[in-house]
């Protein structure tokens, strides 16, 4: 059975190389010769990192493992990300929690100093401009992540209404973080692991929960989270710091925790039911649309206040003409546009990511449908290259996630 997994892997690392390569035509911001390198860079070649531009950074797709055995080591043991590529940063001033609250739909202003939450940037028509997740560091300073393709956009979206907000009176600034970076340690390991490189009690520390603490002796902004469905924490160190954790990190974990790359990244958020954006969440698609209403607070479903928000209850009250669903299906493993088609042929939705899951030997894949259709157990047909396969919706996460909570 390994010699077959080792070729399904082989034949899935071509597949996505192939299909990066193409994602990379459409959305990288640099030519091959600008492309940004984080501090890792030297680090991830050394290590057999296969380079690929990323959102107009040279980031690894892979390593020595192929992306099977990368998810599985994941799931098993733990895995080491660089997303340093992402953009963290913190907005500070007694009007920071009101001011972010016009721009997300998240309740900031509820959550408890320390705790955060995803939640999903919005534009008049209620479209997503993109999802990141908050913490409410205090009541006068917010910590935020966003996405590396989304970096400009954000940015200049955050600056636009934060001078006309500032122009009013409101107090409030930001700090960008790129003197930092950034690792996502995910896995049944990373607790253990990470516990040996710091003092601070982690196994009182809980999923959305974030700290400013110690790690291997530098200064870290700390949150129990991921994108893997997995237990784990994305720290935020001193780039002249960020090799030293990396390396003290493989070496704590005797080798179980591995360096892993954007390949198993994305076969981990996928079966763990998670949204990429550009992919599955765009501008023109709604926070309900996507399946997560639940992350619009309750005070915010009743007072609005947030761009998009006219568009958005009304939703919530009436019900969206299209739902995220997640999807399995037979012959080769549905990609991004794909149709989906009722029993009669009828084109119901598209397909926004699909591959073959690691852990459950089978097609998964996630995509919009009608309303009406999203029902687990509907079947449907999927179109691939001419041809259509047997499926049916389902359930997401495709794995189950393991948050560490109390």
């Amino acid at each position: 059975m390994r010699g077959g997994l080792w070729q399904l892997g082989q034949s899935i690392t071509r597949r996505l190389a192939q299909s990066d390569k193409k994602t990379i035509a459409r959305r990288c911001y640099a030519s091959e010769a600008d492309l940004k390198k984080t501090v890792l860079y030297d680090f991830h070649v050394a290590n057999g990192g296969k380079m690929v531009p990323f959102a107009g950074w040279s980031m690894p797709i892979q390593y020595k493992d192929s992306i099977m055995e990368s998810t599985l080591n994941c799931r098993e043991n733990g895995s080491l990300f660089d997303v340093s590529h992402m953009c963290g940063l913190s907005l500070k001033g007694k009007d920071a929690i009101a001011f972010l609250e016009k721009l997300v739909v998240a309740d900031v202003a509820g959550l408890a100093p320390g705790t955060g939450s995803l939640t999903v940037f919005t534009n008049e028509k209620g479209g997503a401009i993109d999802d990141s997740v908050i913490t409410k560091v205090t009541d006068d300073h917010i910590y935020l992540v966003v996405n590396a393709g989304c970096r400009d956009k954000d940015l200049a979206h955050i600056e636009e209404h934060m001078k006309a907000f500032k122009a009013k009176g409101g107090d409030v600034g930001w700090q960008i973080y790129d003197e930092r970076s950034l690792l996502a340690l995910q896995g049944p390991l990373a607790g253990s692991t990470l516990q040996f490189l710091t003092k601070e009690d982690l196994s009182k520390m809980y999923f959305g929960e974030f700290r400013i603490i110690d790690i291997n002796g530098s200064k870290c902004f700390l949150t129990r989270t991921g994108y893997t469905g997995e237990d784990g924490f994305e720290i935020s160190v001193p780039s002249e710091n960020a090799l030293d954790l990396a390396k003290a990190i493989l070496e704590k974990s005797e080798g179980k925790v591995r360096l892993t790359g954007l390949g198993a990244r994305d076969s981990l958020r996928l079966e763990a039911g998670l949204c990429l954006y550009g992919n599955d969440m765009e501008q023109h698609i709604t926070p309900v649309e996507a399946g997560l209403t639940w992350a619009i607070g309750k005070r915010r479903r009743a007072e609005g206040g947030f761009l998009g928000a006219d568009v958005i209850l009304k939703q919530i009250a009436d019900g969206p003409s299209i739902r995220r669903v997640g999807l399995f299906s037979a012959g080769p493993p549905a990609r991004s546009h794909s149709e989906i088609q009722n029993e009669n042929g009828e084109s119901i939705g598209e397909v926004t990511s699909g591959g073959f899951s690691p852990c459950l030997k089978k097609n998964i894949a996630m995509g919009y449908v009608k309303s009406g259709l999203h029902k687990p157990g509907t079947k449907i047909k999927i179109a691939i290259r001419g041809k259509t396969y047997e499926g049916s919706i389902t359930k997401m996460p495709f794995v189950a996630t393991k948050y560490y909570k109390p």
